[in-house]
């Protein structure tokens, strides 16, 4: 019989609601050793809590997150909410003996991720979990078997952008705009699915950043919320709007990453491109069901990239579970093979492709405060030197 998993959600805005959706989803789709049950729902806004986990099937609230801490019957807590409580909230539940699950980037600042994984450390019968998705579409997946494979041969470069244009001056002080919520901007949201990326795809760890630029554009934006006569009606925006690096992993490959919200064109154009001594692979997330494959072994006469559309069943990861051929997926269906690869690894059952846990996504934070280190200082920056 299939054991069951209670889930606890801390968080009920829009990463409330792409996990919300990935935990209804997993029966529905998946056949996991262990089942997700929908427990408890945590959020500070009471009047929308109710309306929120009646919407998305959540069977119980609490405005107090600690509450799901003393509560015996919940197994995993799904943290989804700003950077800078990603650590308070991640160690309190590992304390009370529960697994967990963390938005990304795994905290706002590298000591506080370093003490997450540190607490993880001491709990090796917890797991943990880190939602970094973009490992679960279907070619992303695909495209980590073919490196595998060695399709691609010995890797020479990585080239990664993730643009987006939503972060204009119009757009007012959110979180996301904040240092003291965020940590970074474009750096931590983007670069971190880049960083994380291009580590799941290589099987390679980064070992030096060579240089870094970081620039903030927008350095002043509307106030939210109403406001006293008189009152200030701006605040300072102190985080990147974009962040460009460069980078060599230890295998010898050359790296490039850039991130910006300030690239006009780009929704959500999460890009990165493999080169490799026998060929190459790109993916691109505006396209997300297509992986470009180039083979060198196919010559110069037939030789070209090949446009795979990854959604057949039984040839690509996690299609089996979804539509018939050509079908397409989408963004949510990201969040529920994750969720899906969770409930395997809590049935002692191996995921899919390899899951990042609080060790994986501290590496990446190592990189990503690498590159923060080498835009300030404008010096290169050995991995070595970033504990």
């Amino acid at each position: 019989m299939t054991k069951t998993c209670n889930v606890a959600l801390i968080g009920q805005k829009f990463m409330g609601r792409a996990h919300s959706n990935a935990w209804a989803q997993v029966p529905h789709f998946f056949d996991p050793p262990r089942t997700p049950v929908m427990h408890t729902i945590a959020a500070r806004d009471a009047a929308e809590l109710e309306v929120f986990a009646r919407k998305w099937g959540w069977r119980n609230t609490t405005t107090r997150w600690r509450d799901i801490a003393r509560d015996d019957e919940v197994d995993l807590v799904d943290i989804g909410t700003p950077n800078d409580v990603h650590a308070e909230q991640s160690i309190a539940m590992l304390e009370a003996g529960k697994h967990v699950a963390c938005e990304k980037p795994l905290a706002g600042t590298l000591a506080d991720a370093r003490a997450m994984r540190d607490a993880a450390r001491k709990r090796p019968k917890q797991s943990t979990f880190v939602w970094f998705n973009y490992r679960r579409c279907p070619a992303v997946a695909f495209a980590h078997q073919l490196v595998r494979e060695g399709r691609i041969g010995r890797i020479l470069h990585v080239r990664a952008t993730y643009l987006q244009s939503w972060g204009g001056p119009d757009v007012p002080l959110l979180w996301r705009f904040q240092k003291k919520h965020a940590g970074s901007g474009a750096h931590g949201d983007l670069n971190a699915h880049l960083v994380d990326l291009a580590r799941f795809l290589t099987g390679d760890e980064v070992v030096e950043v060579h240089g870094a630029i970081a620039k903030t554009f927008v350095k002043e934006r509307a106030l939210l919320g109403p406001r006293k006569p008189g009152a200030r009606k701006t605040g300072r925006s102190d985080v990147d709007d974009c962040v460009l690096f460069l980078a060599t992993f230890k295998g010898g490959a050359t790296a490039s990453f850039e991130a910006s919200r300030l690239a006009q064109g780009h929704e959500n154009r999460n890009r990165i491109e493999l080169n490799g001594e026998r060929g190459s692979l790109a993916f691109d997330f505006e396209d997300m069901n297509v992986l470009q494959f180039f083979d060198t072994q196919d010559g110069p006469r037939e030789g070209g990239w090949r446009r795979i559309m990854c959604t057949s069943a039984g040839n690509h990861p996690y299609a089996e579970n979804w539509w018939p051929d050509a079908h397409l997926l989408g963004y949510e269906h990201g969040f529920v093979n994750m969720a899906a690869d969770m409930m395997r690894v809590l049935g002692h059952r191996k995921p899919v492709v390899p899951l990042p846990d609080f060790e994986d996504a501290y590496q990446t934070q190592r990189v990503l405060e690498a590159a923060l280190v080498s835009a300030k200082e404008r010096c290169a920056v050995k991995m070595s030197q970033v504990k």
